[in-house]
Protein backbone atom coordinates (compact mmCIF):
# COMPACT_ATOMS: atom_id res chain seq x y z
CA UNK A 1 0.00 0.00 0.00
CA UNK A 2 2.56 2.37 -0.82
CA UNK A 3 -0.06 5.53 -1.30
CA UNK A 4 -0.65 5.36 2.32
CA UNK A 5 3.27 6.04 2.85
CA UNK A 6 4.21 9.68 4.01
CA UNK A 7 1.72 12.20 5.71
CA UNK A 8 -2.30 11.50 6.07
CA UNK A 9 -4.20 13.86 8.08
CA UNK A 10 -7.04 13.72 10.00
CA UNK A 11 -9.43 16.00 9.24
CA UNK A 12 -11.73 18.05 10.80
CA UNK A 13 -15.22 18.50 10.96
CA UNK A 14 -15.85 22.42 10.92
CA UNK A 15 -19.04 23.65 12.86
CA UNK A 16 -20.58 26.78 12.54
CA UNK A 17 -21.71 28.74 15.55
CA UNK A 18 -25.27 27.37 15.65
CA UNK A 19 -23.50 23.53 15.81
CA UNK A 20 -24.68 22.67 12.67
CA UNK A 21 -21.96 21.43 9.90
CA UNK A 22 -20.09 24.13 8.37
CA UNK A 23 -19.98 22.32 4.48
CA UNK A 24 -18.17 25.46 3.30
CA UNK A 25 -15.41 25.33 5.76
CA UNK A 26 -14.81 21.71 5.26
CA UNK A 27 -14.44 22.00 1.75
CA UNK A 28 -11.77 24.76 2.24
CA UNK A 29 -9.98 22.50 4.98
CA UNK A 30 -9.63 19.87 2.23
CA UNK A 31 -8.41 21.80 -0.36
CA UNK A 32 -6.09 23.48 1.89
CA UNK A 33 -4.26 20.54 2.57
CA UNK A 34 -4.39 18.83 -0.94
CA UNK A 35 -2.69 22.15 -2.09
CA UNK A 36 0.25 21.90 0.64
CA UNK A 37 1.49 18.51 0.01
CA UNK A 38 -0.72 16.09 1.90
CA UNK A 39 -0.15 12.36 0.77
CA UNK A 40 -3.74 10.98 2.16
CA UNK A 41 -6.90 12.02 3.59
CA UNK A 42 -8.94 10.24 7.02
CA UNK A 43 -12.35 10.87 7.10
CA UNK A 44 -14.30 10.49 10.05
CA UNK A 45 -11.46 9.72 12.36
CA UNK A 46 -11.48 10.84 16.32
CA UNK A 47 -10.61 14.36 15.10
CA UNK A 48 -13.85 14.67 13.02
CA UNK A 49 -15.53 14.85 16.28
CA UNK A 50 -17.44 11.83 14.64
CA UNK A 51 -18.90 9.99 18.59
CA UNK A 52 -21.01 13.10 18.04
CA UNK A 53 -21.82 13.59 14.23
CA UNK A 54 -25.52 11.58 13.80
CA UNK A 55 -25.45 8.47 10.88
CA UNK A 56 -26.85 11.15 8.70
CA UNK A 57 -24.58 13.80 9.33
CA UNK A 58 -21.49 11.43 8.73
CA UNK A 59 -22.95 10.45 5.20
CA UNK A 60 -22.80 14.47 4.13
CA UNK A 61 -18.98 14.67 5.94
CA UNK A 62 -18.43 11.42 3.30
CA UNK A 63 -20.33 13.02 0.33
CA UNK A 64 -18.61 16.30 0.40
CA UNK A 65 -14.80 15.19 1.65
CA UNK A 66 -15.29 12.63 -1.45
CA UNK A 67 -16.52 15.15 -3.90
CA UNK A 68 -13.96 17.69 -2.63
CA UNK A 69 -11.31 15.75 -3.23
CA UNK A 70 -12.37 14.75 -7.09
CA UNK A 71 -10.08 11.51 -6.81
CA UNK A 72 -6.86 13.94 -5.80
CA UNK A 73 -5.29 11.74 -3.09
CA UNK A 74 -6.03 8.42 -1.24
CA UNK A 75 -8.78 8.06 1.37
CA UNK A 76 -9.33 5.90 4.47
CA UNK A 77 -12.41 5.97 6.16
CA UNK A 78 -12.70 5.57 9.99
CA UNK A 79 -15.37 3.07 11.12
CA UNK A 80 -14.59 1.29 14.38
CA UNK A 81 -16.00 1.13 17.70
CA UNK A 82 -16.55 -1.14 20.83
CA UNK A 83 -19.49 -3.50 19.72
CA UNK A 84 -17.91 -6.22 17.34
CA UNK A 85 -21.33 -7.20 15.27
CA UNK A 86 -21.87 -3.54 14.63
CA UNK A 87 -18.71 -2.44 13.33
CA UNK A 88 -19.01 -5.61 10.86
CA UNK A 89 -22.44 -4.41 9.90
CA UNK A 90 -21.70 -0.79 9.46
CA UNK A 91 -18.93 -2.31 7.01
CA UNK A 92 -21.26 -4.28 5.23
CA UNK A 93 -23.80 -1.86 4.90
CA UNK A 94 -21.71 1.31 3.60
CA UNK A 95 -20.27 1.68 0.08
CA UNK A 96 -16.58 2.01 0.86
CA UNK A 97 -15.92 2.26 -2.78
CA UNK A 98 -14.27 5.90 -2.91
CA UNK A 99 -11.56 4.58 0.37
CA UNK A 100 -8.10 3.31 -0.14
CA UNK A 101 -8.29 1.58 3.41
CA UNK A 102 -10.46 1.17 6.64
CA UNK A 103 -8.84 2.98 10.16
CA UNK A 104 -10.24 0.77 13.11
CA UNK A 105 -10.09 1.63 16.69
CA UNK A 106 -9.63 -0.85 19.18
CA UNK A 107 -12.28 -1.03 21.26
CA UNK A 108 -12.89 1.55 23.76
CA UNK A 109 -14.22 1.24 27.30
CA UNK A 110 -15.04 -2.73 27.53
CA UNK A 111 -10.88 -3.13 28.27
CA UNK A 112 -10.85 -6.62 25.88
CA UNK A 113 -8.09 -8.87 27.10
CA UNK A 114 -5.54 -9.55 24.23
CA UNK A 115 -7.46 -12.50 23.24
CA UNK A 116 -10.55 -9.70 22.88
CA UNK A 117 -8.72 -7.78 20.79
CA UNK A 118 -7.29 -10.52 18.38
CA UNK A 119 -10.46 -11.94 17.86
CA UNK A 120 -12.20 -8.30 17.26
CA UNK A 121 -10.14 -6.96 14.53
CA UNK A 122 -9.77 -11.27 13.02
CA UNK A 123 -13.62 -10.59 12.62
CA UNK A 124 -13.67 -7.42 11.07
CA UNK A 125 -10.86 -8.43 8.65
CA UNK A 126 -12.60 -11.19 7.82
CA UNK A 127 -15.86 -8.84 7.38
CA UNK A 128 -14.20 -6.24 5.31
CA UNK A 129 -13.62 -6.11 1.21
CA UNK A 130 -11.35 -3.10 2.01
CA UNK A 131 -7.60 -3.26 3.89
CA UNK A 132 -7.91 -2.20 7.27
CA UNK A 133 -5.32 -0.12 9.71
CA UNK A 134 -5.53 -0.54 13.32
CA UNK A 135 -5.86 1.85 15.33
CA UNK A 136 -4.12 1.70 19.03
CA UNK A 137 -4.87 4.30 21.41
CA UNK A 138 -4.87 3.27 24.85
CA UNK A 139 -5.05 7.05 26.27
CA UNK A 140 -8.95 6.95 24.72
CA UNK A 141 -9.41 3.39 24.48
CA UNK A 142 -7.94 2.01 28.24
CA UNK A 143 -6.53 -0.62 26.70
CA UNK A 144 -2.93 -1.04 24.95
CA UNK A 145 -2.34 -3.29 21.60
CA UNK A 146 0.76 -5.29 22.10
CA UNK A 147 3.28 -5.89 19.51
CA UNK A 148 2.95 -9.38 19.95
CA UNK A 149 -1.11 -9.08 18.98
CA UNK A 150 -0.71 -6.86 16.51
CA UNK A 151 1.94 -9.36 14.75
CA UNK A 152 -0.18 -12.25 15.07
CA UNK A 153 -3.11 -9.58 13.03
CA UNK A 154 -0.42 -8.80 10.09
CA UNK A 155 1.03 -12.63 9.48
CA UNK A 156 -2.51 -13.93 9.63
CA UNK A 157 -4.89 -11.80 7.87
CA UNK A 158 -3.69 -10.19 4.31
CA UNK A 159 -6.06 -7.40 4.91
CA UNK A 160 -4.59 -6.13 7.97
CA UNK A 161 -1.92 -3.81 6.46
CA UNK A 162 -1.12 -1.25 8.93
CA UNK A 163 -1.63 0.22 12.35
CA UNK A 164 -1.71 3.86 13.76
CA UNK A 165 -0.02 3.61 16.79
CA UNK A 166 -0.57 6.42 19.07
CA UNK A 167 0.49 4.78 22.73
CA UNK A 168 2.96 7.57 22.34
CA UNK A 169 5.52 4.72 23.40
CA UNK A 170 8.37 4.88 20.92
CA UNK A 171 10.14 1.76 22.16
CA UNK A 172 6.77 -0.14 21.63
CA UNK A 173 6.50 1.15 18.07
CA UNK A 174 10.11 0.20 17.28
CA UNK A 175 9.01 -3.29 18.49
CA UNK A 176 6.12 -3.13 16.19
CA UNK A 177 8.58 -2.37 13.52
CA UNK A 178 11.24 -5.36 14.17
CA UNK A 179 8.72 -8.22 14.52
CA UNK A 180 5.69 -7.10 12.05
CA UNK A 181 5.94 -8.12 8.32
CA UNK A 182 8.34 -6.08 6.19
CA UNK A 183 5.19 -4.61 4.14
CA UNK A 184 3.33 -3.70 7.05
CA UNK A 185 2.66 -0.01 7.56
CA UNK A 186 3.58 1.26 11.31
CA UNK A 187 2.12 4.62 10.80
CA UNK A 188 2.60 7.04 13.43
CA UNK A 189 -0.22 8.30 15.47
CA UNK A 190 1.77 10.90 17.79
CA UNK A 191 2.69 14.33 16.08
CA UNK A 192 5.83 14.67 18.73
CA UNK A 193 7.19 11.50 17.89
CA UNK A 194 6.37 11.26 14.57
CA UNK A 195 10.23 11.79 12.89
CA UNK A 196 11.48 9.45 15.43
CA UNK A 197 9.14 6.57 14.26
CA UNK A 198 9.89 7.21 10.75
CA UNK A 199 13.60 7.10 11.07
CA UNK A 200 13.18 3.90 13.01
CA UNK A 201 11.63 2.72 10.25
CA UNK A 202 7.92 3.48 10.03
CA UNK A 203 5.77 4.56 7.26
CA UNK A 204 4.52 7.75 8.03
CA UNK A 205 2.37 9.86 10.11
CA UNK A 206 -1.71 9.89 10.72
CA UNK A 207 -1.63 13.44 12.10
CA UNK A 208 -3.35 16.28 13.68
CA UNK A 209 -0.88 19.07 13.25
CA UNK A 210 -0.37 18.38 9.22
CA UNK A 211 -3.55 19.26 8.52
CA UNK A 212 -3.01 22.68 10.27
CA UNK A 213 0.71 22.65 8.99
CA UNK A 214 0.66 20.13 5.58
CA UNK A 215 3.63 22.23 3.94
CA UNK A 216 6.10 22.12 6.66
CA UNK A 217 5.17 18.64 8.48
CA UNK A 218 4.69 16.80 5.21
CA UNK A 219 7.98 18.14 4.12
CA UNK A 220 9.33 17.35 7.18
CA UNK A 221 8.11 13.42 7.07
CA UNK A 222 9.38 13.33 3.20
CA UNK A 223 12.47 14.33 4.90
CA UNK A 224 12.69 11.44 7.32
CA UNK A 225 11.58 9.29 4.67
CA UNK A 226 14.98 9.90 2.76
CA UNK A 227 17.02 9.56 5.99
CA UNK A 228 17.76 13.61 5.35
CA UNK A 229 17.84 13.57 9.27
CA UNK A 230 19.58 17.49 9.67
CA UNK A 231 16.74 19.17 7.34
CA UNK A 232 13.51 17.14 9.17
CA UNK A 233 14.85 17.84 12.49
CA UNK A 234 14.65 21.20 11.74
CA UNK A 235 11.25 21.49 10.82
CA UNK A 236 10.20 19.46 13.83
CA UNK A 237 11.80 21.52 16.07
CA UNK A 238 10.62 24.47 14.27
CA UNK A 239 6.52 23.00 14.85
CA UNK A 240 7.32 21.33 18.07
CA UNK A 241 5.54 24.41 20.13
CA UNK A 242 2.27 24.64 17.99
CA UNK A 243 2.35 20.41 18.19
CA UNK A 244 2.02 20.98 22.16
CA UNK A 245 -0.30 23.99 21.69
CA UNK A 246 -3.14 22.28 19.80
CA UNK A 247 -3.04 18.93 22.88
CA UNK A 248 -2.79 21.70 26.08
CA UNK A 249 -6.74 21.96 25.53
CA UNK A 250 -7.71 18.70 23.85
CA UNK A 251 -8.24 18.18 20.45
CA UNK A 252 -9.63 18.68 18.34
CA UNK A 253 -10.16 22.22 19.91
CA UNK A 254 -6.73 23.10 19.60
CA UNK A 255 -6.70 22.46 15.54
CA UNK A 256 -9.24 24.54 14.93
CA UNK A 257 -8.02 26.59 16.76
CA UNK A 258 -5.32 26.75 14.59
CA UNK A 259 -7.86 26.78 11.20
CA UNK A 260 -9.24 30.14 13.21
CA UNK A 261 -5.79 31.91 12.97
CA UNK A 262 -5.76 30.94 9.42
CA UNK A 263 -9.35 32.08 8.60
CA UNK A 264 -10.32 28.85 6.92
CA UNK A 265 -13.52 27.97 9.89
CA UNK A 266 -13.99 28.83 12.85
CA UNK A 267 -13.12 27.07 16.32
CA UNK A 268 -16.70 25.63 17.36
CA UNK A 269 -16.63 22.21 18.79
CA UNK A 270 -19.69 20.17 20.36
CA UNK A 271 -19.98 19.09 23.91
CA UNK A 272 -18.94 17.33 25.67
CA UNK A 273 -15.86 19.54 24.22
CA UNK A 274 -15.57 22.93 24.53
CA UNK A 275 -13.44 25.68 22.61
CA UNK A 276 -9.97 26.40 23.78
CA UNK A 277 -9.45 29.32 25.59
CA UNK A 278 -8.45 32.61 24.69
CA UNK A 279 -5.07 32.67 26.81
CA UNK A 280 -4.04 29.30 24.09
CA UNK A 281 -5.75 31.18 20.83
CA UNK A 282 -3.28 34.03 21.61
CA UNK A 283 -0.67 31.72 21.52
CA UNK A 284 -1.91 29.96 18.30
CA UNK A 285 -2.22 33.49 16.74
CA UNK A 286 1.23 34.32 17.63
CA UNK A 287 2.90 31.33 16.65
CA UNK A 288 1.43 31.65 13.16
CA UNK A 289 2.01 34.92 12.53
CA UNK A 290 5.81 34.55 13.69
CA UNK A 291 6.16 31.47 11.46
Amino acid sequence: MKELIGTGVALITPFKEDLTIDFEGLQRVVNYTIANGVDYLVVLGTTAESATLSKAEKQLVVNTIVDTNAGRLPLVLGIGGNDTLAVIKELKTTNVSAFTAILSVSPYYNKPTQEGIYQHFAAISKASEKPIIIYNVPGRTASNIQPITVKRLATQFENIIGIKEAAGDIAQAMSLIAMCPKNFLVISGDDMITLAIILAGGAGVISVIGEGFPKEFSEMVRLGLNKNVKDAYKIHYKLAPAIAYIFEEGNPAGIKGVFKSLGICGNTVRLPLVSISATLQTKIDSFISNL
